[in-house]
């Protein structure tokens, strides 16, 4: 498929979202009409999209849906001709993991394909999985692929990748025993940053706010596989619009340690931020950080004690030879994410004196 069938619209679900956002920027400026769903219509962004997306005046409708209203999303996908699926909470510690994500994660999933068949105009959803859904603990010496699942989440570990992995698994369960009319793509994002067109600060930014607030008092034996937004929602349009796409496509770039990052961002003159200085990525500060990760909230917790001292390595051949997806260079995207971070204000008063 090139475009939706006979030029009709395509559905993006949260459009105010970080990630939403850019996509639908990139459908606005390749000439498509877009169906945003927001949570508020009252809200900045949804009174006034033409200031974050140009071309919205003429072919951006937002309309209101809820992961958790049964038929909500029937609007928004009605005479669509794709869909693209990115709505689900993004939180490390919440208060009711079953209630704040599982539930919404999965209903919502569920909601989108149950819409997405009913219209009866949908070619094809693209969904926005998540690397969590891969894996919630990298094995030192193992590269990542597409079979990979998380088998290990649970409510209790890593509740967030838990909602992922469920949602996800919710949607290829949808296909198999639904069978409906359109095809199912799916996208595994790695951790995600880069310049936002919206003014709240995203979960994946905000590392960069902790790294250089002191919140990070010292550099942890830490792996990030990172991926510019732009890239990803670049990967949408054309997990959409190719063809012969099909299956789950991991989206990453590359891996970085934490000490590279800080290293960089010292390098690039913000050093007069509270940026860590003690080392403690060493087999000795596995430990201890294992240890310290036991006085954190439960999300911070799991996530230190599956990820500290864990070697992260993936295969992102897939992507790059299916759908012909060439990744930014990491080091450009962490300065322009630093650098959209000050012209938000994200980093205001955080400095050191």
């Amino acid at each position: 498929m090139s475009t939706p069938a006979g030029g009709r619209p395509v559905c993006v679900t949260g459009a105010s979202g970080f990630i939403a956002a850019q996509i639908v920027a990139d459908l606005l400026q390749a000439g498509y009409r877009v169906r945003g769903t927001v949570r508020d219509l009252q809200s900045r962004l949804a009174r006034d999209p033409a200031a974050t997306w140009p071309g919205a005046e003429d072919r951006l409708a937002l309309v209101a849906a809820d992961l958790l209203v049964p038929g909500s999303f029937d609007a928004a996908v009605a005479g669509a001709g794709c869909v693209l699926h990115t709505a689900s909470p993004f939180r490390l510690d919440v208060d009711d993991p079953e209630r704040d994500l599982v539930r919404p994660a999965v209903a919502g999933t569920r909601e989108v394909l149950a819409a997405a068949a009913r219209a009866g105009t949908v070619q094809r959803v693209v969904l926005t999985s998540s690397m969590a859904a891969i894996t919630d603990e990298p094995v030192p010496g193992r590269v990542l692929t597409e079979a990979d699942w998380n088998e290990k989440s649970s409510l209790s570990r890593n509740p967030y990748y838990f909602s992922k992995t469920l949602a996800e698994k919710e949607a290829w369960r949808f296909m198999a025993e639904e069978r409906p009319s359109f095809d199912l793509v799916v996208l595994n994002p790695f951790i995600v940053i880069g310049p936002s067109l919206v003014p709240s600060l995203g979960t994946s930014n905000k590392m960069f706010v902790d790294m250089m607030s002191g919140a990070y008092p010292v550099i942890m034996s830490l792996f990030w596989g990172f991926v510019d937004v732009r890239d990803v929602a670049r990967a949408h349009v054309k997990a959409m619009t190719a063809p012969g796409a099909a299956g789950r496509y991991i989206c990453a770039s590359e891996t970085i340690t934490m000490h590279e990052v800080v290293t960089m961002l010292r390098a690039d003159g913000y050093d007069r931020y509270r940026l860590p200085r003690i080392g403690l990525d060493s087999p000795i500060g596995d430990r201890l950080m294992r240890l310290a990760a036991h006085t954190r909230p439960r999300g911070v917790r799991d996530y230190l004690l599956s990820h500290i001292g864990r070697e992260l390595r993936f295969d992102n051949a897939k992507i790059r030879r299916e759908l012909g997806l060439e990744f930014r260079p990491l080091a450009a995207t962490i300065h322009e994410t630093v650098r959209d971070l000050e012209r938000w204000g994200h980093l205001a008063g955080l400095a050191r004196s």
